[in-house]
C-alpha cells in the first residue's frame, strides 16, 4: 500500500471488517472481546515506554527498530479501536469531533493576561483575606 497520505477511518473500518470476514472471525468480534483485545494491546504499547522514563517529543535517541515497533503497537491499538467502534455502531470520527468540541467548551483557553498573571504568582499571592488561596467559586 505505500504512502497514501492521510488514511480515512472509514477505509480502516472497511479493511478490518473485510479482514475479519475473510477469516470467519466475526463470531469472535463481540464488543467485550474486542475491548479486552484493545486493553491487551494498550498493555503492549505501555511496555515500550515502561523503563524509559520521560521521553521527549520526537523520540530522540530511539533507533529505527524501536520506532517501527512503536508504530506497530500504536497501529494495533488504533485498529482494535476502529473495529470496536464499528461493531458497536459508533461513528468514531464523528464521535471524536464531537468530543473535541465538548472539550473546547469545558476547557476554554485562559485569557492571556489572566494566564500570565497566574504563571507569575507565588503560592501566597492572589489569596484573599479569607485565605482561599486564590481559589474562587
Amino acid at each position: 500500500m505505500g504512502s497514501e497520505g492521510d488514511v480515512p477511518l472509514n477505509l480502516l473500518k472497511t479493511m478490518m471488517a473485510d479482514f475479519a470476514r475473510e477469516r470467519d472471525w466475526d463470531r469472535f468480534h463481540s464488543p467485550r472481546n474486542l475491548l479486552l483485545a484493545l486493553v491487551g494491546e494498550v498493555g503492549e504499547l505501555s511496555e515500550i515506554f515502561q523503563w524509559k522514563g520521560e521521553v521527549p517529543r520526537g523520540l530522540p535517541g530511539w533507533n529505527d527498530d524501536e520506532k517501527t515497533h512503536l508504530g506497530e503497537e500504536l497501529s494495533d491499538v488504533l485498529l482494535y479501536l476502529v473495529r470496536l467502534s464499528d461493531i458497536c455502531g459508533v461513528d468514531l470520527g464523528q464521535a471524536a469531533l464531537r468530543k473535541v468540541r465538548l472539550n473546547a467548551i469545558k476547557y476554554p483557553p485562559p485569557a492571556k493576561a489572566a494566564f500570565d498573571k497566574k504563571e507569575n504568582e507565588t503560592p501566597t499571592e492572589g489569596a484573599d483575606a479569607a485565605g482561599s488561596g486564590g481559589k474562587s467559586c
